[in-house]
């Protein structure tokens, strides 16, 4: 199977964190966004950054936005459904990888493990499960599932990820947990300051 694109997901509210662009918040001297695109770059034919709005935000990271088809914040869906549908329109037909913008620790090989199950599974969505929870947002969509997407989006009014996905054919993979209490769950999202905090401390673990 030829490189998938992805997208980063960068258009969610960050009033927890009290910044209106949480990608660009700084983890030990670098925005979270930069840990992300630095795991994801490499295994990829095309990454792109969604976001509600044409932004120059981001011109630093060299990539391309797409824009929310539809104003208003309406959640993780509406980035899925913006980059999959920009895809289809320019004729790449290898599969999206989905991800957040605020996970600094993602495993290097996520990609790969997204894809090796798609070989097993074709046709389905492939998701990620980390100790017994499901993570939507770290997955791998193809452009055969537009029109469910695009139901549930601008048909249904939904912003969630998890009802559409459990409604298509799709295969969870449990990812295998981390062996240490002194390592983060590769899927940790930064949501909160404390949580800011938590993962600083795990960086400088991991450094020594």
């Amino acid at each position: 199977m030829n490189k998938p694109a992805g997208v980063i997901l960068a258009g969610g509210r960050s009033s927890r964190m009290e910044v209106s662009r949480k990608a660009l918040i700084e983890l030990d001297g670098q925005a979270l966004l930069q840990y992300v695109t630095d795991r994801l770059a490499d295994h990829l034919d095309l990454l792109l950054l969604s976001c509600e709005c044409e932004t120059s935000d981001f011109d630093l990271y060299g990539l391309a936005i797409v824009p929310d088809l539809l104003p208003g914040y309406r959640g993780p869906l509406m980035g899925l459904y913006s980059a999959l549908q920009y895809l289809d329109d320019n004729g790449h037909d290898n599969g999206l990888i989905l991800c957040p913008c605020d996970a600094p620790f993602i495993p290097d090989n996520l990609v790969q493990v997204l894809l090796d199950a798609y070989q097993a599974e074709q046709g389905k969505v492939i998701a990620i499960s980390y100790q017994g929870v499901l993570q939507p947002t770290f997955s791998l969509w193809q452009n055969h599932h537009l029109p469910a997407i695009r139901e549930a989006v601008v048909g249904q009014g939904r912003g969630g990820l998890k009802h559409l996905l459990t409604s298509l054919p799709h295969k969870v993979v449990e990812w295998a947990p981390v062996l240490s209490s002194a390592e983060p769950s590769p899927f940790f999202n930064v949501n909160t300051p404390e949580e800011l905090e938590s993962a600083a401390l795990w960086l400088d673990r991991m450094h020594t």
